[in-house]
């Protein structure tokens, strides 16, 4: 009865928008301006107009329109994103071309990172450039914050926004302001976000434990342009979320078991700060990039006044390389690296003897090229190697030193003007990988010839076609990583897994001009050492997802101001799951259908104000977003509920 609801919703907005649009001239869907490549045609982009459009309160809110990609956890602090099926940890994550290095508590978010704060994302799924860093084993995702550029228009030099929002779920306030200006060749911009609230509902009216929101966010960059086009920049950035979360952050409950309190306090912070100097005025052989970046995430749990743990994971890393513009194309070459920490500090100050500290470090340099080329009008390709020489160090002392290549290839060629077929194979040699932070044990011995290098292979085959507005997709692809590290505090340092996943994807959009309406498809399996995976053998590898349809649809009133839209998330039920009991099949995934809607209104007479108005999870579903943990151990594990109903609304003045 309830996707009968959804789908009558859904079919009411298009009907709505489509009724209005006026001419089927397209409208762009994504407008990140990119190199036109082969990679292009299996990236994922979300642009500035896709998160202005979409107002995300977490990193689940930038995913929810695209199928392949899935975000478990209701709280920010232990949200994890999949990709393709597989965890961010297995692809090379950077926020302004910093490395992250981030894997520090399987409870806890991989990546904390407050959308306010970007501009654009880009995934490259599976396949990705050998310029994208080490260790894309399962592919690359790179967030971008803003710049000056992106909120002050050409002709000013000083301007600024303040924004306040209301959640009616959990009365939460979030108020954000930014100042930016420019000033001869200088630049800078401030941000500041503080977002404050009580418990959340799900859908059935009942608390949701430790959802309470506690989050303070900024930014601040600043940048100078010489005459000739030399740009230099710096950016800092941090988020920290300091709040009671639920024991087991993303866990409602632990069913039987050992006793623990129903929560404690998590004071997760990351931080990051870049140094970038490009060319704005490139030549054709002279277009050099230069980063300089560090990276840090730390959490705090205050256990009781006599137990605490600390885990901090860091990375120092950076790169020089220049791109090679050609007639047909660019080569783009460099070398980079890193070194990454990570450690932990458990204290028990009742006991002494209980004590634990432990740390590993990795250093690698990598030296790279990738090549971007347009052989014909209607033939793109890409393809890349690099090599990676690293030495680990393990908790005891030891060192081992290891080196490999990866390499890349992909290609699209467009039959007709409006159809393209792509395809991309890739190779990858990530090498030793450190320990999650809480599973490091201070009494681990390693194996003489080390910690096995992870290595994986991927491969996609997609198509897509261009008719009169619509847009038609589809995409098979496939990820295979071999002796990825799977550390356990009593199992030993050198546990490993081995993960397959496969899928395939299917798309369908309609553009007019002041508008678009869109729906999206998914299938994801995943095997963990030749049996279904499971959330639990999953940590950091990949969890079950199945099924899963994406529905967008908006429209702008351009004479009036006003856009509004809807968007719905509908994830089949799912039996691929696993019973360590019967080792067969485990008990049924339910599936679940999700509404939210939205109107935003700019006033013609005050443009300087924007107001908008939300409905979340309209029809107040009772569910766990699939990708949250735990969900298939029925009788054993409460998983975290996402939230039910919520009416949101926002008020933004720029100046």
């Amino acid at each position: 009865m309830l996707i009968n609801r959804t789908l009558l919703t859904l079919t009411a907005a298009l009907w709505a928008t489509t009724s209005l649009a006026q001419t089927n001239d397209a409208f762009q869907l994504n407008t990140i301006v990119l190199e036109t490549t082969s990679e292009s045609e299996n990236a994922v982009d979300v642009d500035g107009e896709d998160l202005s459009r979409q107002n995300p309160s977490d990193i689940q809110d930038v995913f929810k329109s695209e199928p392949t990609i899935s975000v478990g956890s209701s709280i920010p602090a232990s949200q994890k994103v999949y990709v393709n099926g597989v965890e961010e940890t297995n692809l090379a994550v950077t926020i302004d071309g910093s490395r992250q290095n981030n894997k520090i508590f399987h409870h806890n978010a991989t990546t904390l990172i407050d959308p306010s704060l970007l501009k654009a994302v880009r995934i490259d799924p599976g396949v990705s450039p050998a310029d994208a860093g080490p260790g894309a084993l399962a592919g690359a995702i790179a967030y971008e914050t803003r710049d000056v550029g992106d909120v002050l228009a050409p002709e000013l030099s000083f301007g600024g926004f303040v924004k306040s929002e209301y959640d009616s779920n959990g009365d939460i306030f979030t108020n954000s302001a930014s100042l930016y200006g420019r000033q001869g060749g200088f630049e800078y911009l401030g941000f500041l976000k503080y977002s404050n609230g009580g418990l959340r509902e799900d859908g059935s009216g009942a608390t949701i434990v430790g959802s309470g929101s506690n989050l303070l966010s900024g930014l601040a960059k600043v940048a100078y342009e010489t005459d000739n086009g030399g740009r230099f920049e710096f950016s800092a950035e941090q988020v920290k979320d300091d709040e009671l979360r639920p024991y087991r952050a993303n866990i409602a409950e632990i069913i039987g078991g050992r006793p623990v309190a129903e929560t404690r306090n998590y004071d997760l912070t990351r931080q990051n700060f870049v140094f970038t100097y490009t060319n704005t005025a490139p030549t054709g052989l002279w277009d050099p990039t230069i980063k300089l970046a560090y990276s840090q995430t730390d959490l705090f749990i205050d256990e009781s006044p006599t137990q605490t743990s600390q885990g901090t994971t860091s990375s120092l890393n950076g790169k020089i390389e220049n791109r090679f513009a050609f007639a047909r194309g660019s080569v783009t070459a460099g070398v980079d690296f890193y070194n990454d920490d990570a450690s932990l500090d458990y204290r028990y100050l009742a006991n002494s003897a209980w004590d634990e500290a432990a740390t590993e470090s990795l250093q690698n340099i990598g030296v790279y090229a990738q090549a971007r080329l347009e052989p014909t009008q209607r033939t793109r390709l890409s393809f890349g190697v690099r090599a990676d020489f690293q030495q680990f160090t393990g908790i005891d002392g030891s060192t081992f030193s290891d080196n490999g290549f990866s390499g890349n290839l992909s290609g699209a060629f467009d039959i007709t003007d409006n159809i393209t077929l792509s395809a991309g194979y890739s190779s990858i040699w990530g090498g030793a990988t450190l320990a999650e932070n809480f599973v490091m044990n201070p009494t681990w011995t390693y194996p003489t010839t080390g910690i096995q290098a992870v290595q994986s292979e991927n491969v996609f085959v997609a198509a897509n076609a261009n008719f009169g507005g619509f847009d038609l997709s589809g995409k098979f692809f496939k990820t295979d990583i071999t002796n990825a590290r799977a550390a356990s505090y009593r199992g030993g340092s050198d546990l490993t897994a081995d993960l397959n996943v496969r899928g395939y994807e299917l798309g369908l959009g309609y553009a007019w001009a002041d508008g678009f309406a869109r729906i999206g498809y998914a299938n994801i399996e995943a095997d963990i050492d030749g049996r279904t995976a499971d959330s639990y053998t999953g940590n950091y590898l990949t969890t079950p997802l199945g099924e899963v349809i994406t529905f967008e649809v908006a429209h702008t009133l351009s004479q009036h101001g006003l856009t509004f839209g809807a968007d719905a998330q509908i994830v089949l039920p799912s039996n691929d799951t696993y019973d360590f009991a019967t080792t067969g099949a485990g008990p049924q995934l339910p599936g679940y259908e999700v509404v939210n809607a939205f109107v935003e209104w700019q006033p013609k007479r005050n443009k300087n104000w924007t107001v908008r108005g939300e409905i979340n999870n309209l029809f107040n579903e009772d569910y766990s977003s699939r990708a949250t943990y735990g969900q298939e151990f029925v009788g054993e594990v409460s998983a975290l509920k996402e939230a039910g109903r919520s009416f949101k609304i926002a008020a933004t003045l720029n100046f």
